[in-house]
């Protein structure tokens, strides 16, 4: 079975802008007639908020969405929290490994910091320059020099060479050179955790998702993610979509770190979850504003075609 899904982050309360990609992705599946699936993507321990999963799960039933797979209602293709797929994650990166397709990357953060600011680095992210393959072709005796020196190396996916192209239906088609634009990318970090990149991967392959609904700030992750869905002969997703982030008020990008932007302090103020459902919905122009709306009453008239394009603020 085709399946979408939704997969947040427990690190904190879901806000606005997360519960209306939520929304999106639960109007894509159940309108393309595919299984929605649940997943926590809580591989990263030490950001992970106690009690923040259930608080996820409660906010989107509270706002009348279901799913058909998840952390709280299981299925045939689990388990849905990250951290209990490590073992899958395992043996993707043994496979990767096997077929010399990564290797272990020594580089501090303090160099790679230098490597951000050097001039042939302007105009690229800070967060994310291009990694020029300084461990790529070490030999064997200088890596043994640097963990003899207690360095422990992450481990880097060589990227290919050439064009990656997709289409996403909102942002059209899109074409990358990982190897010039990021370089190769980091699989499994030095304390031991497996990336996002190579996680989110493993888990929509084998959960057989086909459809990405996400939010744009993971364009950027797309045409890396098909390289390792290639190196690990994965079928590619059919359909892409990333939908445009929400604003606050001031139009800054809602965070979660802002605790007001999350359902509490709007049910604590009286807000129905049919009123926040027509919001949500009409802030990226799938319902008329001002109207409470069902989960179910937007999924009856909804027409991809209708979502804007570029940020939008949430009005309640």
């Amino acid at each position: 079975m085709r399946h979408g899904r939704y997969a947040p982050s427990p690190t904190g309360v879901l806000h606005l802008g997360n519960l209306r990609t939520a929304l999106l992705a639960w109007l894509f599946a159940r309108s393309s007639g595919r299984a929605f699936t649940l997943r926590a993507e809580d591989l990263d321990r030490l950001r992970v908020r106690p009690g923040a999963t259930s608080h996820m799960l409660a906010d989107l039933r509270w706002l009348g969405l279901d799913w058909d797979e998840g952390p709280d209602v299981g299925g045939p293709l689990g388990p849905y929290f990250q951290s209990q797929r490590e073992a899958l994650y395992a043996a993707a990166f043994a496979r990767l490994r096997a077929a010399s397709l990564v290797y272990p990357c020594y580089c501090a953060r303090s160099e790679l910091a230098r490597i951000a600011s050097a001039p042939q680095q302007e105009g690229r992210s800070e967060s994310s320059p291009r990694y020029p393959g300084t461990c790529r072709d070490l030999t064997p005796a200088q890596r043994a020099k640097r963990e003899a020196a207690g360095r422990r190396p992450s481990w880097r996916f060589r990227a290919p060479e050439g064009e990656i192209a997709f289409t996403d239906l909102l942002h059209g088609k899109i074409s990358e050179n990982v190897a010039a634009t990021v370089g190769d990318f980091i699989v499994c970090r030095s304390d031991g955790v497996f990336a996002y990149q190579l996680a989110v991967v493993v888990d929509d392959a084998l959960m057989g998702v086909d459809q990405i609904v996400r939010g744009d700030d993971l364009l950027g992750s797309t045409a890396r993610q098909l390289a390792l869905y290639d190196a690990l002969c994965y079928p590619h997703p059919v359909k892409y979509t990333h939908v445009p982030l929400a604003l606050d008020a001031t139009g800054a990008r809602l965070a979660k770190r802002d605790v007001a932007t999350g359902l509490d302090a709007l049910t604590a103020a009286g807000s129905t979850a049919e009123e926040i459902v027509g919001a949500l919905a009409a802030s990226c122009n799938l319902w008329p504003e001002g109207t409470p709306a069902t989960p179910a009453q937007v999924l009856a008239v909804f027409d991809p075609a209708k979502i804007l394009r570029t940020p939008s603020a949430i009005s309640l």
